[in-house]
């Protein structure tokens, strides 16, 4: 029976093959990657760079640049709070504050279950029905500190 580690490699060299292995797909590759993996691991962006023929500095340039891919592990469940003016004004740093409390984290951190994650975002262009709080991609509007606990429990 083969090992994680080498299920891990074939997984990645299923995804290059499905990409062709072209370098204009780094972008793409990396996607794939996060979404078996839901971060992008140290070990797989080399198996990335060598697969694409292309240098490792490249793969991290690109998958630092870009705020949607993540080099450490994140949680089952991505929360971001909005912070942009609207939901400021509108208590969004309380929520922000009440979710930390909860789940025992801060912004940019990870619960010890991996459950979840918690992020903040500028604005999320839903202005009118701040503040906001989106997991999973699914939005939570007029969000209210006594409301965030039965949120979180929504997820399990």
């Amino acid at each position: 029976m083969p090992t994680k580690s080498k299920l891990s490699k074939l997984k990645i060299r299923s995804i290059l093959d499905s990409y062709e292995r072209n370098p204009g797909m780094l972008v793409a590759v990396l996607q794939d990657v996060q979404a078996e993996y839901n971060y992008l691991p140290k070990e797989t962006l080399t198996q990335v760079s060598q697969g694409l023929d292309i240098s490792l500095t490249q793969v991290y340039s690109v998958a630092t640049f870009f705020k949607a891919f993540s080099l450490k592990p994140r949680g089952r469940h991505i929360i971001n709070v909005c912070l942009g003016t609207a939901c400021h004004v509108r208590g969004a740093v309380r929520i922000l504050e009440e979710i930390g409390r909860q789940l025992d984290i801060k912004p940019g951190e990870t619960t010890k279950d991996f459950k979840y994650t918690m992020e903040t975002v500028n604005c999320v262009g839903a202005c009118a029905l701040g503040p906001i709080v989106i997991i999973d991609g699914k939005y939570s509007g007029q969000m209210k500190t006594d409301k965030v606990k039965t949120l979180l429990e929504s997820y399990g």
